[in-house]
């Protein structure tokens, strides 16, 4: 117990320039508390003392505006940042090393009891301010997770995710490589591009204009064939001089502006 309040208080040290001493952590940051009081519901809960290990998380939420269930895992070196309005759920596992920030929730999207319904984040991950990850999937080795971010998906390990929904941020070294899976149809690590339903309607939107312009040429240029070059239909109406017999909508340059 005292070897991990250790190392607790030594990995606040590295990570808080704000931490001058072992004395303030020990006595002034909320994480930490959190964290020691639900060691002590997490041996209540598996001891089967159910209500007792509920009652100690209340005190604890109570005193530092933490709430971690009992029956949550927390590994080693985890620290929670500042942490008012962070909410662990049930079923949730925080491996080491992790840092979560201030109002960040690691909840459930499953009301099936003894299911596995809270995220499970993998070692040294950072869940930043504001954060939701929302169901039971896993968040690989050094993932990011971005500020305010809604996330609804596995994160493959050291990858980030930001925005509503989240999606993937695929670092620079990486976009030739998704490039020439994409030509292929596969995506390597499973990680793609087109997360963003948003930006999916969007480029569904274009494709579709860009439909019609290519149909609206097509039928301005069959007009000017049956005009026989007289620049005159059968009815004596003349081609409007505007009309658009080639292609002008650049569906390219839109698609750019949406990535």
């Amino acid at each position: 117990m005292f070897d991990r309040l250790r190392d607790d208080i030594a990995c606040i040290r590295e990570r808080d320039p704000a931490a001058r001493s072992a004395w303030e952590v020990l006595t002034c940051y909320p994480g930490l508390h959190a964290l020691v009081l639900h060691r002590w519901a997490q041996a209540c809960w598996r001891a089967g003392f159910k209500w007792l290990g509920r009652f100690i998380s209340n005190v604890a939420r109570t005193l530092t505006g933490i709430e971690i269930h009992p029956g949550a895992t927390i590994g080693r070196r985890v620290f929670i940042d500042h942490g008012m309005g962070v909410v662990i759920g049930e079923t949730a596992e925080v491996g080491d090393d992790c840092t979560i920030y201030q109002g960040v929730t690691l909840g459930g999207t499953s009301l099936t009891k003894g299911a596995k319904r809270h995220p499970t984040l993998g070692r040294g991950v950072i869940v930043s301010a504001g954060a939701k990850v929302l169901g039971g999937f896993t968040v690989g080795d050094g993932a990011r997770i971005g500020s305010n971010a809604v996330l609804l998906q596995p994160v493959p390990p050291g990858a980030t995710a930001v925005g509503i929904p989240a999606r993937i941020v695929v670092k620079d070294g990486d976009v030739a490589r998704e490039a020439a899976a994409n030509k292929l149809g596969f995506s390597a690590y499973g990680v793609t591009q087109g997360d963003d339903p948003v930006a999916q309607a969007l480029r569904g939107l274009i494709d579709n204009a860009s439909g019609h312009e290519h149909q609206i040429a097509l039928l301005w240029q069959a007009i000017e064939k049956l005009s026989a070059g007289a620049r005159e239909l059968p009815d004596g109406d003349c081609v409007p001089q505007d009309a658009h017999t080639t292609e002008r909508f650049d569906a390219g340059a839109l698609s750019r502006l949406v990535k």
